[in-house]
């Protein structure tokens, strides 16, 4: 089985560009496969639940960047506060208010992205350019020391439709010129997964996130 999983990896990692970071959605794979990984090379994983995001980061070494990929609800941020490395999934201003919060109790600044709501489907999270830039301008957020946006995050619709996929990509990729304007570091983007990565490198992407193409499919 490792066998498999070491060359479904370097097959992946070999073909994003050294510019652009993976990220290993390791979610509901076992600490042994991320292991595996690990010994490749590969530090930068991928969770989206948080009790078994703060098991995996007890249980394996310290150098590992954890990555919060998922809808995090502000309740259990004090969790994750500790060590997490970087939040994909900021979609609210209470939210990054706790992250603040939490990141000066643990005395860190903790790095976020902003979510943004690209797709046509409605069940994703995500601000619409209006909002995130509001929120950018906000003296609550003026206010936030111990958080760093550090770019923006989105997901495409899932479907076959290619030509779909790379406007709601555009789309991102021009939200994020919108925001570099606010906040001139704010570079990365992550978007692209398993299915339409290779497309989210061409238009773009700094942070890929990809599990199934490197793990298989989820339990």
């Amino acid at each position: 089985m490792s066998n498999i999983l070491i060359q479904n990896y370097q097959k992946v990692a070999s073909s994003i560009p050294k510019d652009v970071t993976l990220v290993a959605v390791s979610k509901t794979k076992p600490k042994e496969d991320i292991s595996v990984l690990y010994n490749e090379g590969q530090r930068v994983f991928g969770e989206n639940r948080i009790e078994e995001l703060v098991e995996k980061s007890q249980a394996l070494p310290s150098d590992i960047e954890w990555h919060m990929i998922g809808h995090l609800q502000s309740k259990k941020v004090k969790k994750i506060a500790p060590f997490i490395s970087l939040i994909h999934s900021i979609d609210s201003l209470k939210l990054l208010n706790e992250v603040n919060k939490e990141a000066k109790k643990n005395e860190r600044i903790i790095d976020c992205l902003l979510q943004f709501h690209i797709a046509e489907e409605d069940s994703k999270y995500g601000f619409n350019e209006k909002e995130g830039t509001a929120l950018l301008q906000s003296s609550e957020f003026k206010e936030m020391e111990n958080i760093r946006i550090v770019g923006v995050m989105g997901m495409a619709t899932f479907t076959e439709n290619q030509d779909q996929i790379k406007t709601e990509f555009e789309t991102l990729i021009q939200i994020r010129e919108k925001i570099k304007e606010l906040l001139p570091k704010a570079t990365e983007i992550s978007m692209g997964m398993s299915g339409d990565y290779t497309l989210a490198i061409q238009q773009g992407s700094t942070m890929v996130r990809i599990g199934s193409t490197i793990f298989g499919h989820r339990n």
